[in-house]
């Protein structure tokens, strides 16, 4: 007789909530005096899709990033190898910077100078900043 698990359902957007989370506990500490108001994952380096495309070597030329979206600036972080901790920050920009638009399963996203993808389930965090950019 063979026994199976139950299947465990997993929610998609509490899981990105969670990250979300996450994230914003670790550059918190980094950004003293500022509010962070988004925070998401990115990657710079290769295109996404090639970087998947060769597994293990794609991936080791692919540089994590960790966008801030805080009440006074941009903030781009450098980022561990799984991306989920800041390392060091790389460039402030003005708050005032549009990231988007958004579209598709990657985005460039506007970071200043370096070419920077941001995925589909961050597309609500980028345009959440936008907005504010806009609205102002």
């Amino acid at each position: 007789m063979i026994a199976y698990a139950p299947a465990v359902l997993i929610n998609k957007e509490a899981d990105v909530m969670g990250l979300r989370e996450r994230l914003t506990e670790r550059v918190q500490p980094l950004l003293p005096g500022e509010q962070v108001r988004q925070v998401f994952m990115a990657q710079a380096g290769v295109n996404p899709w090639i970087g998947n495309m060769f597994g293990l070597v794609g991936q080791s030329l692919v540089k994590r990033r960790i966008v801030a979206v805080t009440d006074q600036a941009v903030v781009v972080f450098g980022a561990t190898f799984n991306g989920g901790k800041p390392t060091e920050v790389l460039r402030r920009l003005p708050r005032e910077t549009q990231l988007g638009p958004t579209k598709g399963i990657w985005s460039q996203v506007n970071v200043g100078d370096e070419k920077t993808w941001v995925h589909a389930k961050f597309r609500k965090d980028v345009s959440a900043a936008d907005a504010t950019v806009l609205s102002s």
